[in-house]
Order: C-alpha cells, then structure tokens, then sequence
C-alpha cells in the first residue's frame, strides 16, 4: 500500500506493509533513528511522535493510517547548529544520561509547550507521565523543564 504524508515538514511516499507500524517506516524506510524501539506496546514513550497535533506513541500507529497526516519526530525539532529550548534545557542540566530515553522526552515536552508554554510543575509531570527514564530518576529532567518555563514566563 502506498502512503503519502508528511514528515518533519518534508513530503514523504512510502510502501508499507498492512501491519507495519509508523516507528518501522521512520526508522527503517525514511531513515529516521531517533525514535527509538523500546517496547513496542506504546508504554515506554521512547518512540514519541506528534501526529497531526497529538502526541502518540508511533509504535502503536499503523503506518497505512498516516496518509494525509502530518508527522514531527525528534530529527524535526531543534537542528544540528540550533538546539530547539527544550533540548538545550535538558542538555544544561545534565538530564541527559545514556540518551536511549531522550528522544521521547524532547517530543513530549515540546508538545506540552507548544500548547501550554507555562505549566505548572504537576502539568510537566503529566505530560511526561508516558515517558520511562531508566537512567535519571526524572530529577534532572523536572528541574531543566521547570527552569525553562519559568525563564520564559
């Protein structure tokens, strides 16, 4: 089946299989690793989209249902010379420990942001209640995403 969206702003074809998931077709067909594979039953958050404005976990999304959509994963926020707020916040802040987990974090939290630019501390936890973090005990990232709303507000 031929599906056509678009990904991180770029127009996208690609031939999926009827039970492919949208986290293979990134990873594998369009070459985008930074969603990462994790669980594969939409618990961990490592494989953290936005799609057509909501946040969901691309491994539960069947490839076949995205044409017309319009899909962000985390190659489309921030670049290589300009880090988007929210990774450099994490980054400043050493939240970021073995990084199999941040992909997921940096979509989630810049979801939050773009709908709601100054949360509450309780609002942030919400946001990334999705979001397993083996590595930091969530203390570094709270704190960099807390400090970067309130720089903002």
């Amino acid at each position: 089946m031929i599906v056509t969206f678009t990904v991180n702003g770029t127009n996208q074809v690609v031939n999926v299989a009827g039970s492919e998931s949208l986290l293979t077709v990134l990873r594998e067909q369009l070459g985008l690793p930074g969603s990462k594979n994790a669980c594969e039953q939409g618990e961990c958050g490592s494989c953290s989209v936005i799609l057509d404005g909501a946040l969901v976990t691309s491994c539960l999304v069947m490839a076949a249902d995205c044409e017309g959509a319009d899909v962000t994963t985390v190659e489309g926020i921030g670049s290589e010379r300009e880090l988007h707020a929210v990774q450099q916040a994490l980054l400043d802040h050493g939240a970021v420990q073995c990084g199999f987990c941040t992909p997921g974090f940096v979509v989630a939290a810049t979801h939050l942001l773009e709908h709601d630019p100054h949360p509450t501390e309780d609002d942030i936890k919400e946001a990334l209640s999705g979001n397993v973090c083996r590595c930091t005990g969530y203390g570094a990232i709270l704190r960099a995403l807390v400090e970067l709303t309130e720089e903002t507000a």
